[in-house]
């Protein structure tokens, strides 16, 4: 029995009580964050309960390790990432910026398998526009939707070669929205062309990555009454449809604030949308339950989605030498600084 839904912890450890959680409500995995990062021997032990508890080798374990404002990971047991944005400075050539984001991802996931993490939240697709927020910002590798299509790409290759599975988000775009969704609901007027062509293009191009996160966005020229997250018409006519994306499709964290309602409202509303999986990340417990209680076993094709994501993971390649490409990528960052 596999449930809908991935949760957070709230420690380096878990209590008795998300034990007790986790045994009964049967997630498809948890999501980390730096609340939950200790030494790489408590990470590694955190992950391998994690999955002892689920029952499952393959339960997912997830963390947002983008580089720059984005890294859970971090000093001083982890290097340092830059943000996506100084990628697409490192060299003059496109070729050698897409070599320099597949490395560093590649050195990512080297640092997640490590310590049990098999799923990044990355790449990020978003395509900022002028006068938006900076909640994206230079989490962004470009404002230029067919650079950031192909160095979005590169990270997400580069994952997968290190045998971890990528969530590219924020579909069907945040980059153009002027709120921050953790804090308020954005509203993105723009008109459907320009939609089009800029924010859904990168989502377009890489349709055939195995997984995705929705954006907490409301576009009025799609549906204004309803964020993505929560839009059977997003999801069905945009995501499924003009992007054409028929991965695992995963909500963007349901503790943020855009979206109103009770927390299993929320994860009704999501399901009833056409999205797969919700993800509840602050670790409170209550909130979580709520989301379980709301949240279907996993079956039909959202199962099926699960499992050909997992059939995406490659198995890493023995001869990769993390220190020779840390000074790789390194020398490159330097040289561009």
């Amino acid at each position: 029995m596999v449930r809908a839904f991935v949760c957070g912890c709230l420690g380096t450890a878990l209590s008795a009580r998300e034990r007790a959680f986790l045994r009964e409500a049967a997630p498809l995995g948890v999501i980390l964050f730096k609340r939950n990062i200790g030494t790489p021997d408590e990470v590694l032990a955190l992950t391998s309960e994690i999955r002892s508890i689920l029952g499952r080798d393959d339960a997912f374990v997830l963390v947002d390790q983008e580089g720059g404002r984005v890294q859970r990971l971090s000093a001083p047991h982890w290097r340092r990432y830059p943000p996506a944005a100084r990628f697409a400075a490192s060299a003059p050539g496109l070729d050698e910026r897409i070599a320099m984001v597949q490395l560093a991802a590649r050195l990512m996931a080297a640092d997640l398998r490590a310590v049990g993490i098999d799923v990044d939240c990355l790449p990020v697709l978003d395509v900022p526009a002028k006068g938006s927020h900076d909640v994206i910002g230079d989490r962004a590798y470009s404002r230029d939707p067919e650079e950031v299509a192909q160095l979005g790409r590169a990270a997400a290759e580069g994952l997968l070669d290190g045998g971890v599975l990528p969530i590219m988000k924020h579909i069907p775009g945040h980059g153009r929205a002027g709120a921050d969704s953790h804090l308020d609901l954005p509203v993105v007027d723009a008109p459907l062309e320009q939609l089009v062509t800029g924010d859904f293009l990168p989502f377009h191009r890489n349709a055939s990555l195995p997984a995705a996160m929705t954006a907490h966005v409301v576009y009025t020229a799609l549906d204004p009454d309803h964020p993505a997250t929560i839009s059977p018409i997003v999801i069905s006519d945009i995501v499924r449809g003009a992007i054409g994306f028929d991965g695992l499709l995963f909500s963007d964290d349901l503790s943020m604030k855009a979206l109103p309602g009770t927390f299993s409202g929320k994860a009704e509303a999501l399901f009833a949308a056409g999205v797969d999986i919700a993800l509840h990340c602050n670790g409170d417990q209550a909130e979580a339950e709520a989301v379980a209680s709301a949240s279907p076993l996993l079956q039909g094709e959202a199962l099926a989605r699960v499992e050909r994501a997992l059939a995406a993971r490659r198995r890493p390649v023995l001869d990769f030498d993390p220190v020779d490409a840390a000074l790789r990528l390194q020398r490159v960052l330097a040289a561009q600084a």
